[in-house]
Protein backbone atom coordinates (compact mmCIF):
# COMPACT_ATOMS: atom_id res chain seq x y z
CA UNK A 1 0.00 0.00 0.00
CA UNK A 2 1.19 3.77 -1.07
CA UNK A 3 1.71 6.83 1.50
CA UNK A 4 -1.21 8.09 -0.15
CA UNK A 5 -3.54 4.74 -0.12
CA UNK A 6 -2.76 4.42 3.77
CA UNK A 7 -3.44 8.15 4.54
CA UNK A 8 -6.64 7.56 2.87
CA UNK A 9 -7.24 4.81 5.05
CA UNK A 10 -7.00 6.36 8.10
CA UNK A 11 -9.26 9.27 6.70
CA UNK A 12 -12.03 6.91 6.48
CA UNK A 13 -11.80 5.09 9.31
CA UNK A 14 -11.33 8.77 11.44
CA UNK A 15 -14.50 9.68 9.27
CA UNK A 16 -16.92 6.62 10.30
CA UNK A 17 -15.15 7.74 13.92
CA UNK A 18 -16.70 11.22 14.03
CA UNK A 19 -20.48 9.57 12.20
CA UNK A 20 -20.71 7.56 15.23
CA UNK A 21 -19.24 9.73 17.73
CA UNK A 22 -22.90 11.75 18.94
CA UNK A 23 -20.97 13.98 21.40
CA UNK A 24 -18.56 15.68 18.80
CA UNK A 25 -21.98 15.69 16.54
CA UNK A 26 -23.84 18.09 19.19
CA UNK A 27 -20.79 20.09 20.09
CA UNK A 28 -20.46 20.69 16.40
CA UNK A 29 -24.04 22.22 16.32
CA UNK A 30 -23.63 24.10 19.34
CA UNK A 31 -20.49 25.83 18.01
CA UNK A 32 -22.90 26.84 15.01
CA UNK A 33 -25.63 27.63 17.39
CA UNK A 34 -23.17 30.24 19.45
CA UNK A 35 -21.20 31.57 16.99
CA UNK A 36 -24.09 32.85 14.68
CA UNK A 37 -24.86 35.92 16.53
CA UNK A 38 -21.27 37.03 16.40
CA UNK A 39 -21.93 36.73 12.14
CA UNK A 40 -18.90 34.54 12.50
CA UNK A 41 -18.68 33.87 8.78
CA UNK A 42 -18.25 37.27 7.43
CA UNK A 43 -14.78 37.35 9.26
CA UNK A 44 -13.10 35.88 6.05
CA UNK A 45 -11.75 37.35 2.27
CA UNK A 46 -10.69 35.53 -0.87
CA UNK A 47 -7.84 37.23 -2.69
CA UNK A 48 -9.30 40.89 -1.21
CA UNK A 49 -12.88 39.92 -1.70
CA UNK A 50 -15.99 39.43 1.70
CA UNK A 51 -16.46 35.29 0.75
CA UNK A 52 -19.23 34.97 3.88
CA UNK A 53 -18.44 31.17 3.57
CA UNK A 54 -17.08 28.66 6.51
CA UNK A 55 -13.35 28.04 5.55
CA UNK A 56 -14.53 24.46 6.23
CA UNK A 57 -16.42 24.21 3.56
CA UNK A 58 -13.87 26.01 1.40
CA UNK A 59 -11.85 23.02 1.90
CA UNK A 60 -14.09 20.81 0.86
CA UNK A 61 -15.35 22.73 -2.32
CA UNK A 62 -11.66 22.54 -3.33
CA UNK A 63 -11.37 18.91 -3.09
CA UNK A 64 -14.23 18.57 -4.92
CA UNK A 65 -13.42 20.94 -7.69
CA UNK A 66 -9.86 19.04 -7.90
CA UNK A 67 -11.71 15.46 -7.86
CA UNK A 68 -14.04 15.83 -10.91
CA UNK A 69 -12.33 18.54 -12.82
CA UNK A 70 -15.12 20.35 -14.18
CA UNK A 71 -15.58 22.59 -16.82
CA UNK A 72 -18.29 24.66 -15.66
CA UNK A 73 -19.00 25.84 -12.14
CA UNK A 74 -22.41 27.34 -11.98
CA UNK A 75 -22.92 29.73 -8.38
CA UNK A 76 -26.37 31.38 -8.07
CA UNK A 77 -25.88 34.04 -5.23
CA UNK A 78 -22.60 36.40 -5.87
CA UNK A 79 -22.98 38.97 -3.26
CA UNK A 80 -19.18 40.40 -2.54
CA UNK A 81 -17.65 37.66 -4.86
CA UNK A 82 -15.38 35.70 -2.70
CA UNK A 83 -17.12 32.74 -3.60
CA UNK A 84 -17.11 32.76 -7.22
CA UNK A 85 -13.81 34.65 -7.71
CA UNK A 86 -12.78 31.41 -5.27
CA UNK A 87 -13.68 29.11 -7.33
CA UNK A 88 -12.32 31.10 -10.72
CA UNK A 89 -9.30 31.18 -8.75
CA UNK A 90 -8.82 26.84 -8.81
CA UNK A 91 -9.83 26.37 -11.87
CA UNK A 92 -6.81 29.04 -12.60
CA UNK A 93 -4.46 26.77 -11.21
CA UNK A 94 -5.82 24.00 -12.83
CA UNK A 95 -5.46 25.49 -15.98
CA UNK A 96 -9.32 24.58 -17.26
CA UNK A 97 -12.81 26.11 -17.02
CA UNK A 98 -14.96 28.73 -16.34
CA UNK A 99 -17.17 29.94 -13.50
CA UNK A 100 -20.54 31.90 -13.77
CA UNK A 101 -22.18 33.57 -11.15
CA UNK A 102 -26.45 34.64 -10.82
CA UNK A 103 -27.50 36.72 -9.00
CA UNK A 104 -30.43 39.25 -8.98
CA UNK A 105 -28.88 41.99 -7.99
CA UNK A 106 -25.10 42.91 -8.88
CA UNK A 107 -24.84 46.13 -6.82
CA UNK A 108 -22.01 48.44 -9.30
CA UNK A 109 -19.43 48.37 -6.43
CA UNK A 110 -19.53 44.81 -6.47
CA UNK A 111 -19.15 44.34 -10.46
CA UNK A 112 -16.60 47.08 -10.64
CA UNK A 113 -14.59 45.28 -8.08
CA UNK A 114 -14.93 41.50 -9.19
CA UNK A 115 -14.47 42.44 -13.18
CA UNK A 116 -11.32 44.00 -12.24
CA UNK A 117 -9.96 41.07 -10.12
CA UNK A 118 -7.06 39.21 -11.86
CA UNK A 119 -9.59 35.48 -11.27
CA UNK A 120 -12.52 37.51 -13.51
CA UNK A 121 -10.82 36.29 -16.16
CA UNK A 122 -12.35 32.69 -15.64
CA UNK A 123 -15.91 34.29 -14.62
CA UNK A 124 -19.09 35.34 -16.34
CA UNK A 125 -21.57 37.60 -14.31
CA UNK A 126 -25.17 36.84 -14.89
CA UNK A 127 -27.74 39.68 -13.18
CA UNK A 128 -31.29 38.40 -13.05
CA UNK A 129 -33.28 35.65 -10.77
CA UNK A 130 -31.61 32.25 -10.84
CA UNK A 131 -34.91 31.07 -11.67
CA UNK A 132 -36.20 33.19 -14.59
CA UNK A 133 -36.94 30.94 -17.49
CA UNK A 134 -34.69 33.18 -19.56
CA UNK A 135 -31.89 32.58 -16.92
CA UNK A 136 -32.20 28.99 -16.46
CA UNK A 137 -32.34 28.53 -20.40
CA UNK A 138 -29.16 30.87 -21.11
CA UNK A 139 -27.44 29.06 -18.19
CA UNK A 140 -28.34 25.52 -19.66
CA UNK A 141 -27.16 26.20 -23.15
CA UNK A 142 -23.87 27.64 -21.32
CA UNK A 143 -23.24 24.17 -19.84
CA UNK A 144 -24.59 22.40 -22.54
CA UNK A 145 -21.76 19.34 -23.11
CA UNK A 146 -19.64 20.51 -20.40
CA UNK A 147 -18.81 19.11 -16.70
CA UNK A 148 -20.59 20.94 -14.28
CA UNK A 149 -20.64 21.27 -10.93
CA UNK A 150 -23.29 23.87 -9.14
CA UNK A 151 -23.29 25.99 -5.95
CA UNK A 152 -27.06 27.18 -4.80
CA UNK A 153 -26.73 30.17 -2.47
CA UNK A 154 -28.90 32.64 -3.09
CA UNK A 155 -32.43 33.03 -2.01
CA UNK A 156 -33.16 30.22 0.97
CA UNK A 157 -36.43 29.94 0.78
CA UNK A 158 -38.04 26.25 0.05
CA UNK A 159 -39.80 26.89 -3.23
CA UNK A 160 -36.78 29.05 -4.46
CA UNK A 161 -33.99 26.60 -3.45
CA UNK A 162 -36.47 23.83 -5.15
CA UNK A 163 -36.65 25.63 -8.12
CA UNK A 164 -32.94 25.79 -8.81
CA UNK A 165 -32.56 22.61 -7.97
CA UNK A 166 -35.01 21.22 -10.58
CA UNK A 167 -33.00 23.81 -12.95
CA UNK A 168 -29.79 23.24 -12.00
CA UNK A 169 -29.12 19.62 -10.61
CA UNK A 170 -29.26 18.40 -14.04
CA UNK A 171 -26.87 20.10 -15.30
CA UNK A 172 -24.07 18.47 -12.99
CA UNK A 173 -21.55 15.97 -14.18
CA UNK A 174 -22.08 12.03 -12.84
CA UNK A 175 -20.02 11.95 -9.89
CA UNK A 176 -20.22 15.59 -9.43
CA UNK A 177 -22.03 17.54 -7.06
CA UNK A 178 -24.73 20.29 -6.86
CA UNK A 179 -23.91 21.87 -3.00
CA UNK A 180 -26.70 23.59 -1.52
CA UNK A 181 -25.55 26.12 0.99
CA UNK A 182 -27.29 27.20 4.36
CA UNK A 183 -29.46 24.01 4.86
CA UNK A 184 -28.08 24.45 8.48
CA UNK A 185 -30.85 27.02 8.39
CA UNK A 186 -33.48 24.24 9.18
CA UNK A 187 -31.48 23.11 12.64
CA UNK A 188 -31.17 26.62 14.13
CA UNK A 189 -33.23 27.96 16.78
CA UNK A 190 -35.84 30.43 14.38
CA UNK A 191 -34.74 33.60 17.01
CA UNK A 192 -31.35 33.62 14.87
CA UNK A 193 -33.11 34.04 11.57
CA UNK A 194 -33.27 38.14 10.55
CA UNK A 195 -36.38 38.96 11.12
CA UNK A 196 -36.74 40.89 7.51
CA UNK A 197 -35.53 37.09 5.79
CA UNK A 198 -38.80 34.78 4.09
CA UNK A 199 -36.85 31.88 5.17
CA UNK A 200 -36.93 30.37 7.98
CA UNK A 201 -36.91 26.78 10.08
CA UNK A 202 -39.82 25.12 7.80
CA UNK A 203 -38.99 27.23 5.08
CA UNK A 204 -35.56 26.38 4.10
CA UNK A 205 -33.12 25.48 1.57
CA UNK A 206 -32.89 21.78 3.76
CA UNK A 207 -36.56 21.55 3.40
CA UNK A 208 -36.35 21.94 -0.49
CA UNK A 209 -33.42 19.25 -0.40
CA UNK A 210 -35.38 16.27 1.01
CA UNK A 211 -38.16 17.29 -1.29
CA UNK A 212 -35.98 17.46 -4.03
CA UNK A 213 -34.56 13.82 -3.35
CA UNK A 214 -37.99 12.37 -3.08
CA UNK A 215 -38.26 13.27 -6.79
CA UNK A 216 -35.16 11.78 -8.35
CA UNK A 217 -32.74 8.93 -7.74
CA UNK A 218 -29.73 10.97 -9.51
CA UNK A 219 -28.64 12.83 -6.09
CA UNK A 220 -27.49 11.37 -2.45
CA UNK A 221 -26.25 13.23 0.45
CA UNK A 222 -22.39 12.51 0.82
CA UNK A 223 -22.98 11.88 4.67
CA UNK A 224 -18.88 10.88 4.91
CA UNK A 225 -18.16 14.77 3.50
CA UNK A 226 -19.84 16.30 5.78
CA UNK A 227 -18.81 14.26 8.80
CA UNK A 228 -15.12 15.16 8.31
CA UNK A 229 -16.04 18.92 7.95
CA UNK A 230 -18.19 18.64 11.46
CA UNK A 231 -18.43 23.02 10.87
CA UNK A 232 -20.51 23.57 8.13
CA UNK A 233 -23.28 25.59 6.91
CA UNK A 234 -24.63 23.03 4.41
CA UNK A 235 -25.23 19.70 6.78
CA UNK A 236 -27.28 17.50 4.03
CA UNK A 237 -26.43 20.58 1.32
CA UNK A 238 -23.59 18.51 -0.24
CA UNK A 239 -25.23 16.23 -3.18
CA UNK A 240 -23.18 13.78 -5.21
CA UNK A 241 -24.91 12.94 -8.48
CA UNK A 242 -24.90 8.93 -8.78
CA UNK A 243 -26.60 8.34 -12.32
CA UNK A 244 -28.19 10.29 -15.06
CA UNK A 245 -25.84 12.79 -15.86
CA UNK A 246 -26.32 14.37 -18.99
CA UNK A 247 -24.58 13.51 -22.28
Amino acid sequence: MSATDSFDADMRTQIEGLKADRDVQALSRIWLRETSPHRYVYNFKWMGRPIIQFPQDMMAMQEIVWATRPDLIIETGVAHGGSVLYYASLLELMGHGEVIGIDIDIRAHNRKAIEEHPMSRRLRLIEGSSIAPDIIAQVQALAKGKRAIVVLDSNHTHDHVLAELRAYAPLVCEGGYCVVMDTVLEDMPASLVAEDRPWSVGNSPKTAVHQYLKETTDFVIDKDLEAKLLITVAPDGYLRRVQGAQA
